[in-house]
């Protein structure tokens, strides 16, 4: 059983090596743990910092591409090493070291291919009352896109097996934590969440550089995922809506011209018409898109099935 662990970096130098110090050398079920970075376009020696230490295997943008990117290129790189379970932590020691023991087992006793670590949110000192407030409504919203029951949606302590990890796939260029997890919700991939523990901070979160920035951000990312995987619920939604107010509108204009004062209220009826008409539209446009959607859904099975065949090809090959 081979697990790697993979740390994206973007100018970590001065924290990289009390992450790397943190990170577990055994593990119970384990027989190889590897370590890899993937380094964003870092403009400092956080390669350099890597090599000394000594990490495994280095991934390299030459310049900065995101996190969603850089943990798309982490798993990718993983699965062609032949990693069996995937963890992903943070370069500014966020998360404990010891806890990937935790984190793994769920997947090592097959009980599920994703997990998650959920940090105790309401006593981390340095998370202010109101970061702790939109981190629970936010994971709030993801369970309801997503369909699922995980605590800490924007943790990025997490493992994957190798089977989830090769059907991971993330649009957004801002984040993978949120958008993950709706596709596994929506693919149905068995997912759950330890309890963890976190470090002391050692720099402010680059994520959380303006909290409104953050949400808004985050918020474009659900909605998005959660119309890509579930167009027809979500624009039904909205069509009924519109439907409904387009409905009391007409309801009322009725009731105006059953007393004799339609006249008056002409305008009531036009925008009932609009109302109704722009319903259909948005149910419409939601079976196009659940179309699209299904057409998604092969191509998404294609693919793991190509990068399922590269991987055992490299392997092959390797052996």
């Amino acid at each position: 059983m081979k697990l790697i662990i993979q740390i994206p970096c973007y100018n970590e130098e001065e924290t990289l090596e009390q992450a790397f110090r943190d990170l577990p050398r055994k593990i119970p079920g384990i027989d190889v743990i590897e370590y890899l970075i993937i380094n964003d376009g870092s403009q400092d020696h956080t390669v350099q910092k890597a090599r000394e230490l000594g990490f495994h295997h280095i991934v390299s943008f030459k310049q900065n591409k995101g996190l969603a990117k850089g943990f798309m290129a982490g798993l990718d790189a993983c699965l062609h090493l032949g990693a069996d379970i995937i963890v992903n932590t943070d370069a500014d020691n966020q998360y404990c070291g010891e806890d990937i023991g935790k984190l793994v087992t769920p997947i090592l006793e097959e009980k599920a291919d994703i997990v998650i670590g959920e940090r105790p949110i309401d006593q981390t000192a340095h998370f202010s009352w109101k970061k702790k407030k939109f981190q629970h409504l936010g994971s709030w919203v993801v369970r309801v896109a997503s369909g699922t029951d995980i605590p800490d949606a924007p943790s990025g302590f997490r493992a994957y097996s190798r089977e989830a990890a090769l059907r991971m796939n993330v649009i957004n260029e801002y984040t993978y934590t949120l958008e993950t997890i709706i596709q596994a919700g929506h693919n149905k991939i068995a997912m759950t969440s330890v309890p963890i523990r976190t470090n002391a901070e050692t720099r402010p979160s680059r994520l959380f550089s303006s909290m409104w920035r953050y949400i808004k951000r985050s918020a474009m990312v659900i909605t998005r995922a959660f119309v890509m995987y579930k167009p027809l619920k979500f624009f039904s939604m909205v069509g009924g809506l519109l439907f409904l107010s387009g409905a009391v509108l007409g309801i009322r204009f009725l009731i105006f011209m059953a007393m004799g004062d339609g006249d008056g209220h002409v305008q009531s009826l036009i925008l009932t018409a609009i109302l109704i008409m722009m319903g259909f539209q948005s149910i419409s446009i939601g079976l196009l898109g659940d179309t699209i959607a299904a057409n998604r859904k092969l191509l998404e099975d294609m693919q793991y099935r190509i990068r399922k065949m590269e991987c055992q090809k490299q392997e092959k090959s390797g052996s």
